[in-house]
């Protein structure tokens, strides 16, 4: 069990504003990897920021440039107490998406932390300089109060998780030995609502297609061509149609998600979607029918329009347009094989009628899953219970993205992820922010967690050890 007065320290770096403080001076690096200039602000946060963090840590602390020139570099702290003991590697992201500015509400600057309440608004106040950060002080109060974690502790922080993680998975193999560890455990993504903790094991995957037709330079008047020239943005109409229906139904049967598996459904079961505040409704009658809310968004595939045009939407003119776009996007869980998407897709359209409409495939995040009976999930579960007044919730991965299988099948890691956000954080949107109640049980989850593993592995698989 954890010590209380562990847990009352986690409380008081909260309540007394240190926290508040700490994460201001990271919101203020505009470490924005969707900008080609930010590896200044890049550099400077690692340098500032996460190296001293490490250090007081009693880490040793090494950067690394990325093998992939289109990625940032890593970071990697590494401490070691002793050989014996369990080894446990955390991970994280500086870099941000755009900032916005200008867009905010209340005149709101991005890169100043701003507090309205139980809501602290700023770029990475959420995704995901505020969850890193909690995870560093849970590991910095631990050592303070104990004088040792109890466990060898290795950090690695990317700078290109926005951008799909260029270069991590080559990273990772190439330091396989350096991350080697027993277990993961990382924050990201979100909660399952604002008020329930949350464990989950994984994460969807996602793949963009850019669905184009292109049939003339010049768009020709609809009185007088309408009826004998192909209206390109309508053919795109019945190809999207074709693939994915008006009630949000795939119809490729390739792109559909494996069956579900018992223990992912009982994981499921009573499990809500939304309902905090500020969150959109379900649609009844919308996805793939048969299943609840939950299973169809931590369970099933989804395929997405993103974005569908065609000349100008705003200004229309009464002319046939000479060609149309869309971009969809397909999430999908562990299981789907994605490898011949662009042919089962541009066959599939072919077969259909639309051989005119030309695929494009952006590449994405594969799935990843850590087993749902994996002796880690259990031992989480039950030792974050012990300090919470409510089930955890436990979820087979979350509906977005994160580079989970770099954990699990690059490294061969049980991995776990103890999100200190909620969906309704707006973290790729104007208003992103962190809530405060949130960060608060953060820190005494994470410490508690970190204090268990210094104390009580007695019975979890430790390969590393007899290694």
């Amino acid at each position: 069990m954890i010590p209380e007065n562990l847990v009352q320290r986690a409380e008081e770096y909260v309540d007394s504003g240190a926290f508040f403080a700490d994460l201001s001076a990271m919101v203020a690096y505009p470490t924005e990897s969707t900008r080609p200039h930010s590896h200044l602000a890049v550099k400077a946060y690692l340098e500032e920021v996460l190296v001293p963090a490490l250090t007081d840590l009693g880490c040793s602390v090494a950067p690394y440039a990325n093998p992939d020139p289109s990625g940032g570099p890593f970071l990697v702290g590494t401490r070691v107490e002793s050989p014996e003991l369990p080894t446990l590697l955390c991970y994280g992201h500086a870099d941000v998406v755009d900032g916005h500015a200008g867009r905010w509400s209340n005149g709101r600057d991005p890169w100043t932390l701003t507090a309205d309440g139980d809501r602290w608004y700023g770029r990475g106040a959420a995704d995901n300089k505020g969850q890193h950060l909690v995870n560093l002080a849970a590991l910095r109060l631990l050592l303070a109060e104990q004088g040792s974690l109890g466990f060898n502790l290795t950090f690695l922080f990317e700078t290109g998780e926005e951008i799909g993680s260029p270069g991590l998975a080559a990273f990772a193999a190439a330091h396989r030995e350096e991350l080697r560890a027993d277990v993961v455990i990382a924050s990201d993504g979100p909660r399952l609502d604002a008020t329930t903790p949350t464990l989950f094991l994984g994460a969807r995957g996602g793949v963009r297609l850019l669905l184009d037709v292109d049939l003339r330079l010049d768009a020709y008047h609809s009185g007088n061509w309408g009826g004998v020239l192909r209206n390109p943005a309508t053919t795109l109409a019945g190809a999207v149609a074709s693939l994915v229906d008006g009630h949000g139904r795939i119809q490729v049967p390739a792109l559909r998600p494996p069956t579900l598996p018992d223990q992912v459904r009982t994981a499921l079961t009573g499990l809500a979607v939304g309902g905090g505040p500020g969150d959109p409704v379900p649609d009844e009658g919308w996805g793939e029918p048969g299943l609840t809310p939950a299973e169809r968004l931590y369970g099933g595939n989804t395929l997405e329009v993103l974005s569908l045009g065609s000349a100008d939407i705003d200004r229309p003119v009464n002319a046939i347009p000479g060609r149309a776009r869309a971009v969809l996007q397909l999430r999908y869980v562990a299981g789907t094989d994605v490898s011949r998407i662009r042919e089962i897709v541009a066959e599939h359209l072919t077969a259909h009628g639309y051989p005119m409409v030309e695929v494009t495939v952006h590449d994405g995040f594969p799935a990843g899953r850590t087993p749902l009976d994996d002796p880690w999930v259990d031992w989480a579960r039950t030792t974050l219970e012990q300090v919470t007044d409510q089930p955890v919730a436990v979820l087979p991965n979350i509906g977005g993205s994160l580079p989970h299988h770099v954990f699990t099948d690059v490294l061969g890691l049980p991995t776990l992820w103890l999100p200190h956000s909620y969906p309704g954080c707006l973290q790729h949107a104007p208003d992103e922010h962190l809530l405060g109640t949130i960060a608060r049980e953060g820190i005494v989850l994470a410490a508690t967690l970190f204090h268990a593993l210094g104390h009580d592995p007695a019975g979890l698989p430790l390969p590393a050890r007899s290694g």
